[in-house]
């Protein structure tokens, strides 16, 4: 099982990563805290001060066309914010 899917690179986790030490990943929905914990000290070499998580459902969304109704649904996911130790820093930006 992937825990980590992928980073979250947003204006906003990119002022609290600078701000407050935190980091946000969507994770898999069956991820535990802990698991999440392992994951992101052994992928990126830091100590994990604490992990938050919540759940996300998706959105319903309709559009109009010429073609008549388009619906949807958006998926779902689960998101992590990690806390990490004084100190300690993730860069994202890196690998580019």
């Amino acid at each position: 099982m992937d825990i980590l899917v992928k980073p979250i690179v947003t204006e906003k986790m990119t002022a609290q990563g600078e701000r407050f030490n935190r980091y946000g990943f969507v994770v898999n929905r069956r991820a535990t805290k802990d698991q999440i914990k392992r994951a992101v000290e052994s992928l990126y070499s830091v100590q994990v001060d604490s992990v938050n998580t919540m759940i996300y459902g998706g959105k319903k969304k309709v559009r109009y066309t010429k073609s008549g109704v388009i619906s949807g649904k958006t998926s779902a996911y689960k998101k992590a914010v990690v806390t990490l130790v004084q100190g300690e820093s993730i860069d994202f930006y890196s690998n580019i």
